[in-house]
């Protein structure tokens, strides 16, 4: 077998981009080369890896076997190139959108203080695209607060997080001890966008006890939902995380429902055939 790393850079890149001409702009290799290395890799493995359909590549069920092997044999090589320095690899994950913008930054703190010179990638969006993004082997791992059922993936739970009904303080539920069903149910409620963590769990466990509960917006931000709902548009249910500082400040006010705790759990999640880098097993160690 005389497979080279240099193939399998070269199938890997052509998988992500599609086309040899784009695969050849990311690796400074002429479109020949890219051409002749892939077809070299096809004619020693005696299959074709990609559907040629016009000028694309398509990966088909050949490409799709390799792909998570030859990414993994490839970041093993990397490991060995890093194996006699400080920092032994890069990072790529994801996280949706509470986890990112509220959670991980403190996390992230303490990691770079330590290894600050490993390199780093993360992208924050919802709970759907980030499990895309690890199926696609984007990322090396993502960060959800909603389920995941892909038998691709392993799921794992990993903090528990509170969310949290909450109103503008004029609104005449904040100056209710406790409140009923029956209050949320005619209140015009602001909410994430279907895809995101947040919006599967309030689905699943509050929506379905509120028949003909209705939605004034829907927004992909909770910012903009914190924003919106101190401005009596309406209320909402976010992270505790997420609005404790105006909570704290009188800014929002906590709605409280006789009888009803909502938690749920988050989950850190990676593809089966992912292999597990030392760069990536340090970063897990903040995470706990």
């Amino acid at each position: 077998m005389r497979i080279t790393l240099r193939q399998l850079e070269v199938f890997a890149e052509v998988q992500k981009s599609g086309s040899t001409t784009q695969a050849s702009l990311q690796l400074a290799l002429s479109q020949s080369a890219v051409s002749a290395s892939l077809t070299d890799l096809e004619n020693q493995l005696n299959v074709q890896l990609f559907d040629r359909v016009g000028k694309r590549l398509v990966t088909n069920e050949h490409g799709r076997l390799l792909y998570p092997k030859a990414v993994a044999l490839l970041e093993q090589a990397g490991e060995i190139e890093q194996l006699f320095k400080t920092d032994a690899g890069a990072l790529r994950f994801a996280a949706s959108t509470t986890i990112g913008n509220y959670m991980l930054p403190k996390i992230l703190g303490t990691y770079r203080a330590v290894h600050e010179n490993t390199p780093l990638e993360l992208y924050i969006s919802n709970t759907e695209d980030v499990i895309k993004s690890v199926l696609e082997f984007r990322v090396d791992m993502g960060l959800i607060e909603g389920a995941c059922h892909s038998p691709e993936l392993i799921t794992e739970p990993w903090l528990e997080d509170e969310l949290v009904i909450f109103c503008s303080p004029d609104n005449p539920l904040s100056r209710k001890d406790s409140v009923a069903l029956d209050d949320l149910q005619s209140a015009s409620w602001i909410l994430r966008e279907r895809g995101s963590g947040t919006r599967e769990v309030l689905d699943q466990i509050l929506f379905t006890r509120l028949p003909g509960f209705r939605v004034e917006m829907e927004l992909g931000n909770s910012e903009a939902i914190k924003h919106a709902v101190r401005f009596g548009r309406g209320i909402s249910c976010l992270s505790r995380r997420v609005i404790d500082e105006q909570l704290h400040n009188g800014l929002l006010a906590e709605v409280r429902v006789g009888g009803l705790t909502l938690t749920r759990t988050l989950f850190r999640i990676y593809h089966r055939q992912k292999h597990i880098s030392n760069a990536l097993n340090t970063f897990l160690t903040y995470c706990r």
